[in-house]
């Protein structure tokens, strides 16, 4: 009897070994199920940007690649993996009449598709192999049509083990996002400021790295709670010193702002160009036409004073290597206010749709303050943080630190390696105090 049960325990023990493995291995294929039927749509609208030189031929509005009728536009979009693995690719797309070929390429692997009919519909291109995290660019060209068009295309659809963790892209206009995704994330720095202090005069230096000089970007050197003070690239021919303060009523039309709460020109520098701004806020604006370079460093200093009687004068001086004088860009008066220099900070922007895909990087160096009695006090703490498109994770190429004895900041692009938000950097103290005779200034 005793070998009986011996015999009947040990036959049990091997069902249960059994069902367990059974159970753990229908779990391993269910999981592997999943992973398999997980899938995504990344929008064109939001997360595409045309590459080729013509600009005629096809464009990128909010429903994709649209009107694209010449070879010679070409588009790119870009998706970050945070998984490995088979990734399959799809195209939603129309063509009005005729047939079309459209290429596919990405790491290296190039898919050709045939493509018809009016009604916008999904199109099998093929399977991939993600085998690293980061962002992947879908490269889409047309090699033939005997229609009007190439194609109309809406989205990229993605499936497999690829898209079945964090998938980083646009995913749809809420916010109007596809205006700020294909802008970029925006980066800055709050600089850490002593306490109890008033600061009268803040001081940065900017430098651009050669190469960086993009097209759109605002490289921001003298931020504070009421505007901003920095220089731009504006077109191949055109760059700005711009310096702006907002009004404390809130619109994005100037016009409607009260006469009460506008900002008061006091006065401008040689060749500035002064008005107001809207769309982001509203508030007046000054800027300079200068052809600054890249590689060269240049100097930024802002003032703030209350004059007693509920305004603050606000003031912004530049100074250019080339022409080794400080120079005023202007003086506005903020009504409703009373304070000196708050909330320090820099940014760094890219604020063309389609200059999104292309890095910049900026350094900023040897902060200062003065107070209201004449006191200097150097920054060297900073607080790195970054715009809602960053905040939401639909782009990750952004990132900060110190390189050099400097803090720095890079974005677009889609580089791999960015700087995770809300962290403080600290560069090494110069000791270095700007060399100004606050009182000669013009």
């Amino acid at each position: 009897m005793l070998h009986i049960f011996g015999r009947l325990s040990l036959l049990l023990f091997a069902i249960t070994c059994l069902s367990s493995f059974t159970r753990a291995n229908d779990a391993k294929k269910q999981a592997l199920k999943s992973q398999a039927d997980t899938s995504v749509i990344v929008p064109l609208g939001g997360n595409a940007w045309r590459t080729g030189n013509d600009t005629v031929g096809g464009n990128i509005d909010n429903n994709g690649i649209v009107n694209w009728s010449d070879p010679k536009a070409r588009y790119v979009a870009y998706v970050r993996f945070g998984s490995t693995g088979k990734l399959t690719v799809y195209l939603n797309a129309s063509v009005p009449d005729g047939k079309s070929s459209i290429k596919i390429t990405a790491l290296g692997k190039t898919r050709i598709v045939t493509a018809s009919g009016k009604s916008f519909k999904d199109i099998g291109v093929g399977d991939w192999v993600i085998r690293d995290t980061g962002y992947v660019a879908f490269h889409i060209t047309g090699t033939s049509k005997s229609g009007g068009l190439i194609a109309n295309i809406r989205s990229i659809g993605l499936s497999g083990q690829a898209v079945s963790g964090k998938v980083n892209y646009v995913k749809n206009n809420d916010g109007d996002f596809f205006y700020w995704g294909r802008r970029g994330p925006s980066v800055h720095l709050g600089y850490v400021v002593p306490g109890n202090v008033n600061a009268e005069w803040f001081y940065n230096e900017v430098t651009v790295p050669k190469g960086n000089d993009v097209l759109g970007s605002y490289f921001m050197a003298c931020g504070f709670g009421e505007g901003y003070f920095g220089m731009q690239v504006n077109s191949p021919t055109e760059r700005h010193i711009l310096f702006s303060v907002w009004s404390p009523f809130k619109t994005d039309d100037p016009k409607s702002v009260p006469a009460d709460q506008k900002i008061i020109m006091l006065k401008k520098g040689e060749n500035v160009h002064t008005g107001e701004f809207g769309n982001e806020g509203s508030g007046g604006q000054s800027y300079m036409n200068y052809m600054w370079k890249a590689g060269n460093t240049y100097r930024f200093l802002v003032h703030a004073k209350p004059d007693g009687k509920g305004r603050t004068e606000y003031s912004a001086y530049f100074f250019a290597p080339e022409t080794g004088k400080w120079q005023l860009i202007a003086s506005f008066s903020r009504p409703k206010t009373d304070t000196y220099l708050k909330h320090l900070h820099s940014f760094l922007e890219n604020f063309d749709p389609d200059q999104g895909i292309y890095k910049r990087e900026v350094h900023f160096n040897n902060e200062w303050i003065c107070d209201n009695k004449g006191n200097w006090a150097e920054l060297t703490k900073a607080r790195f943080t970054g715009d809602n498109t960053a905040v939401q994770g639909y782009r990750m190429d952004y990132a900060g630190g110190t390189k050099d004895g400097s803090f720095y900041l890079k974005n677009c692009g889609f580089f791999n390696n960015y700087t995770p938000r809300n962290i403080y950097f600290q560069r090494p103290a110069s000791g270095k105090k700007p060399d100004i005779d606050l009182n000669m200034l013009p």
